[in-house]
């Protein structure tokens, strides 16, 4: 049987994601119950799209958005018919952020292609990651948004992607610490700091650390400093990152497990911050975000 469009509307909520968390550089993620949202029918003649929230008058509104083109590549993955798109996006992770947002994008659109068609087994997870994966070029926030929890992804000599689910004490309190938005970085410009090579000490540190942290994160909350020692990738981001960097070493001087989120400005926190703390924080314009860990990943509704 063919796969064809079946639904008139499809709904969809992905969550935020947090990508390395220290040592786990490249291949750890973290699902939070902070969402985008996304609804989309399928419609005769050119595809619109409204954006409400983050990237409202920035980001485009037609074909060429994000969200619009990975629904296309699904539909396109088990071959089925293509439309116009009414689209309506209600976007709350920041963009340039280190929370996810591109990731996030193309998960969305991927599952509101499976939301749309007769054989949505057809379009499953597996296939979803590895299509997302595709899109954003690399997997480790693409696993937590498809999948929820914590996990741990890799790709292999092939270039297939792989993750699996770690073992996450979801009670474990985070805080999210999003900067200015003036202070926003894209992920290539992070990455263009980074060098090809690094010492094999910093390389034996950041395995052992990333081995403590996913101890850690299981329900050892005492081994988190520890555990989110890094070596391999935050040290040469300082140039790029100095007020993100100084927060981070300002909370992990008081006794807070503090990393950079994926390639920043954000800055991940696995505790909850005083009350002092964080309204230090507020006044120098960073805002504090709360959210409990998402262990379901990409929902359709």
């Amino acid at each position: 049987m063919s796969v064809r469009l079946s639904q008139e509307r499809a709904a969809v909520r992905v969550p935020a994601t947090t990508a390395n968390m220290g040592p786990g550089f490249d291949s750890f993620g973290m699902a939070f119950r902070f969402y985008d949202e996304v609804t989309v029918r399928p419609v005769v003649g050119s595809t619109h799209v409204k954006v409400v929230g983050v990237g409202e008058g920035q980001v485009p509104t037609d074909d060429s958005n994000l969200v619009v083109r990975a629904l296309r590549a699904g539909l396109d993955a088990v071959g089925a018919p293509q439309a116009g798109f009414e689209m309506s996006c209600f976007n709350r992770i920041p963009h340039g952020g280190g929370m996810g947002s591109s990731a996030s994008a193309a998960v969305a659109g991927l599952m509101l292609a499976r939301g749309l068609i007769s054989e949505p087994e057809a379009l499953g997870d597996e296939l979803v990651f590895r299509l997302a994966t595709e899109f954003e070029g690399h997997p480790d926030n693409v696993a937590p948004a498809v999948f929820g929890g914590a996990t741990v992804a890799w790709t292999d000599m092939d270039g297939t992607p792989h993750a699996a689910p770690m073992p996450v004490d979801a009670s474990l309190p985070v805080s999210l610490l999003v900067p200015p938005e003036s202070t926003r970085l894209s992920t290539e410009e992070a990455r263009k700091v980074l060098p090809s090579a690094v010492p094999r000490a910093d390389a034996l540190f950041n395995t052992a650390r990333a081995a403590v942290l996913m101890l850690a994160l299981a329900g050892r909350p005492d081994l988190l400093m520890a555990g989110t020692e890094d070596r391999l990738h935050q040290q040469y981001r300082r140039r790029v990152l100095p007020d993100s960097m100084a927060v981070m070493d300002s909370l992990r001087d008081q006794g807070y497990p503090a990393v950079i989120s994926g390639a920043g400005p954000t800055v991940l926190v696995l505790a909850r911050l005083e009350q002092g703390t964080r309204l230090a924080l507020e006044r120098h314009g960073w805002s504090v975000l709360e959210p409990a860990i998402d262990l379901e990943g990409a929902y359709l509704s």
